[in-house]
C-alpha cells in the first residue's frame, strides 16, 4: 500500500462521501462551466488539504465528523482549485499535473472567470450555511496568500531577501493554507479556541516543511515534473540560496546576484549557480531548518490521545518532507 493510501485509510469513507459533495458544490446552469468544472473533478490531485479537514477533525473529537467539516473540506478545496487556475494563467502555464491546464484549453479569459465563480461557490458555501467561524479562517487564508504572492513579486525585482522575509512569504504563500485545513477541520467540531489554535499551528508549520522541500526541489537531478535550476531561472529566491548569499564573501556575492538578475537564461550559468549553492552547505542548512518545522510540528501533536488519525496526521508530516516530487 502507498504513503498516500495509508494517510487515507482512517478517512476513507470520509474522502469518498467528500468527492461527491465536492463534485455538487461546484455545479452551475452554464453548461460551459459544467464542462470545465467535470474537467477539474477529473483531474484531480492527492488531495492534502480535505485530508488535513477530516484527519484534524478526527482526531481532535475521538473521531467525530459533521456537515460542517464536510462544507469545510469543500470550501478549502474551492478556493485551492480557484487559485491554481489564476496562478496558471499567471504564470502561462500550459500544464497542471500533467494535464493540459484551463488557460490552456479554454483561453485566459475563461480561466479568470472560471476561477473567479469557484472562489465565489466557496464563500457562498460557508454563508448560505451560517458557517461565519469557518469563512473568517478561510478569507484570512485567502488575504494572505495573495500578500505572500506580492511580497515575493516585490522583493524578487531587487533580490533582497532576508531570512526573516523568506520565511514570512512562504508562511502567506504557501502554509497559512494548510493552517487553515488543520484550524478549520479543529473549529468545525470542537468549540476549544486553545485546541484549533494548536491546530493552526501545526498546519503552518508542516506548510513551511513542504515548502522548504519543494525548494530544495529546485537543485534535484532527478525527474520531478519540474526541471532543475526554475527558481533561479524566475529570480526566485529560495532559502539554500539565502543562506549562501549571507556568507559568502562580497565579491561571490556579486557574481551570484549578477547571475541571477542577468544571466538567469543562461543554462551553463545557472548549473554554476547551482554547484555553488550546493558546495557552500545551502541545501544542508535549508534541510535542517526544514527538519526544525517538522519536529515542532510533531511535538504539537503530542498534546492529543494517540489514536489511528494521529498516527496519519504524523505519516502525513513525515511524507511532506520524505516526498520524491
Amino acid at each position: 500500500m502507498n504513503i498516500t493510501s495509508q494517510i487515507k485509510q482512517p478517512i476513507f469513507h470520509e474522502m469518498e462521501l467528500f468527492e461527491k459533495k465536492f463534485h455538487e458544490s461546484m455545479t452551475s446552469k452554464v453548461a460551459l462551466l459544467n464542462r470545465i468544472t467535470y474537467y477539474i473533478v477529473n483531474r484531480k490531485g492527492k488531495q492534502m488539504r480535505p485530508m488535513f479537514v477530516f484527519l484534524t477533525a478526527k482526531m481532535v473529537s475521538e473521531g467525530i465528523v459533521n456537515e460542517r467539516t464536510y462544507r469545510g473540506a469543500s470550501v478549502i478545496e474551492l478556493i485551492h482549485t480557484a487559485t491554481l487556475v489564476h496562478d496558471d494563467v499567471v504564470d502561462d502555464s500550459n500544464r497542471r499535473r500533467g494535464f493540459f491546464s484551463i488557460n490552456a484549453l479554454w483561453k485566459n479569459k475563461i480561466a479568470v472567470l472560471v476561477g473567479d465563480y469557484l472562489l465565489s461557490k466557496g464563500l457562498l458555501l460557508s454563508i448560505d450555511n451560517g458557517d461565519f467561524d469557518l469563512l473568517r479562517i478561510i478569507s484570512v487564508a485567502v488575504r494572505e496568500m495573495s500578500e505572500g504572492e506580492l511580497l515575493q513579486i516585490e522583493k524578487a525585482r531587487r533580490l533582497d531577501i532576508t531570512e526573516d522575509v523568506y520565511y514570512e512569504i512562504i508562511r502567506k504563500k504557501t502554509a497559512t493554507l494548510i493552517a487553515a485545513c488543520c484550524a478549520l477541520g479543529a473549529k468545525s467540531v470542537i468549540e476549544d479556541d486553545e485546541k484549533v489554535e494548536n491546530m493552526r499551528k501545526f498546519g503552518e508549520l508542516i506548510g513551511m516543511a513542504f515548502q522548504i522541500k519543494d525548494d530544495l526541489f529546485d537543485y534535484s537531478e532527478e525527474a520531478i515534473g519540474k526541471p532543475t535550476g526554475i527558481d533561479i531561472k524566475e529570480q526566485k529566491m529560495t532559502l539554500p540560496l539565502i543562506h549562501v548569499l549571507n556568507i559568502c564573501t562580497p565579491q561571490e556575492k556579486k557574481w551570484l546576484i549578477n547571475s541571477i538578475k542577468n544571466h538567469n537564461k543562461d543554462k551553463k550559468r545557472v548549473k554554476e549557480v547551482i554547484a555553488f549553492v550546493k558546495n557552500n552547505n545551502g541545501l544542508a542548512y535549508a534541510e535542517n531548518k526544514m527538519i526544525e518545522f517538522q519536529q515542532e510540528a510533531l511535538s504539537l501533536l503530542g498534546n492529543f490521545p494517540d489514536s489511528e488519525f494521529k498516527d496519519a496526521l504524523t505519516l502525513m508530516v513525515n511524507y511532506v518532507i520524505e516526498r520524491k516530487k
